[in-house]
């Protein structure tokens, strides 16, 4: 496998990670964290980065991906939840979410429009792009990798070196949430940005697309997704950085709602008109990576469960439905994909984290199954509360976890199910040590 392909693969995932969110929310934490500004950055890059790391990790040593991983549970299960995962992060959410916020902060930037027909007109050109990029999967890399992901570093680029040669670093304070744990805070924003959840369809596109490059053999394909995975890990903290540096030392008078506000700040103060343009830009390019990467995820798999339907085809289905929600509007997007997100983000990292142990301390059925079972009761309770559904009794326990307000509550009875479960296979003789 040549080191051109691993660079081009690389420079892919990167892209396929480098959405809209990915680029709001690193200014705003750079804004709110102020003196405390090092500390909090670190957090963010531990769960934006690490995590997502990790996974593209655990699916490059399972031999079927998502699948195998959640069929270590039970195989219904790994099917049904795979299906969930790609219609959760790909048609319902990551598709449209990207394309409405395309128009809503690429496209409008340049071009002020209103009413239905001029985002119509926007979602036919831009998933008509989409369409052309996804449409052959052996190009992928070649499309994304040598072609626009470049664009959007250089577009970047431009920005970063005009910012840093301009604004002068000042003690600014701190909001009061960063002051009391800017690790934490950090920590969450970054775990929000459910990147972790996205690399279990982005590890397969690479995975593929080295496939397609030539490699067959395992250790080849291991080595050439964990590379890329580092080019694209190495390059989203150099991005991270420089995004949360602009908001950390942006001069502003008017108070700032969000990252969007700061990065269209920036880029007027820093080339007038034409900072529209470049900010525009920016993100048409990030979200239609993304959405490219998504499209080719979801066709490939649901091509591979269902193979009577061709990849091309796939494709047409999650373009079509990308392009309904599109003009549905964001909210109602928002709507729909926050309960699934919810319920999939705990079992996701727990699979992640499990799937990567098993390969040093083996594979227990029973460390699984509790683990699992338990994630999935926390994120159960989780959907009913983004209906402002509460258990007042069961509330007032869940309270005394630790993290529980922060989101996190399920960690600390998730890793007891684990251990419980790894231990009663031990005792059992029932922990199977293998590769996969």
């Amino acid at each position: 496998m040549s080191k051109k392909n691993v660079l081009f693969s690389g420079f892919m995932l990167f892209s396929l990670f480098f959405g809209a969110g990915n680029l709001i929310f690193p200014p705003y934490l750079g804004m709110e964290s102020g003196s405390y500004y090092v500390i909090a950055i670190a957090g963010f890059i531990l769960t934006a980065v690490f995590l997502p790391f990790l996974t593209i990790i655990s699916v490059s040593l399972s031999d079927n991906g998502l699948l195998s991983i959640g069929q270590r549970v039970h195989p219904v299960f790994g099917l049904v939840f795979a299906i969930v995962i790609y219609m959760s992060i790909g048609a319902f959410y990551g598709i449209p979410r990207a394309s409405s916020v395309a128009y809503e902060l690429g496209f409008m930037q340049v071009y002020s429009a209103e009413g239905r027909l001029p985002l119509f007109l926007f979602s036919v050109v831009y998933f008509g792009v989409t369409y052309l990029l996804s449409i052959n999967p052996k190009k992928i890399i070649d499309l994304v990798g040598q072609f626009l992901t470049p664009a959007l570093l250089t577009i970047l680029a431009i920005l970063f070196i005009r910012a840093f040669s301009t604004f002068n670093y000042k003690d600014a304070p701190a909001v009061e949430k960063f002051k009391s744990a800017p690790f934490l805070e950090g920590f969450l924003e970054g775990y929000f940005t459910m990147d972790a959840v996205a690399a279990l369809a982005f590890g397969i596109v690479i995975i593929n697309g080295l496939k397609d490059k030539g490699a067959t053999d395992k250790k080849d394909l291991i080595r050439g997704t964990v590379s890329a995975g580092l080019i694209a890990a190495v390059g989203l903290i150099v991005v991270y950085l420089s995004l949360s540096w602009i908001g950390r030392v942006l001069p502003h008078d008017e108070p700032l709602e969000n990252g969007a506000e700061i990065l269209v700040l920036a880029s007027q103060q820093l080339f007038g008109y034409g900072g529209n343009v470049l900010f525009g830009s920016i993100v048409i390019l990030a979200c239609l990576t993304t959405c490219v990467g998504l499209t080719n995820a979801c066709a490939s798999f649901f091509n591979k469960i269902f193979p009577k339907l061709s990849y091309k085809k796939f494709v047409i289905i999650f373009i079509v439905i990308g392009m309904l929600f599109t003009n549905f509007g964001l909210d109602l997007i928002l709507q729909i994909a926050t309960p699934l997100l919810v319920f999939i983000y705990p079992i996701s990292i727990v699979l992640v984290i499990l799937s990567l142990f098993q390969h040093f301390l083996g594979e227990s059925k029973k460390m699984y199954v509790l683990a699992v079972s338990v994630a999935t009761l926390f994120a159960l309770y989780g959907v009913l509360d983004t209906f402002n559904i509460h258990i007042k009794i069961l509330n007032s326990y869940l309270m005394l976890l630790p993290l529980y307000e922060n989101g996190l509550g399920w960690t600390v009875p998730t890793l007891l199910a684990a251990v419980t479960g790894y231990v009663i296979d031990i005792k059992q003789k029932e922990v199977v040590y293998r590769s996969n």
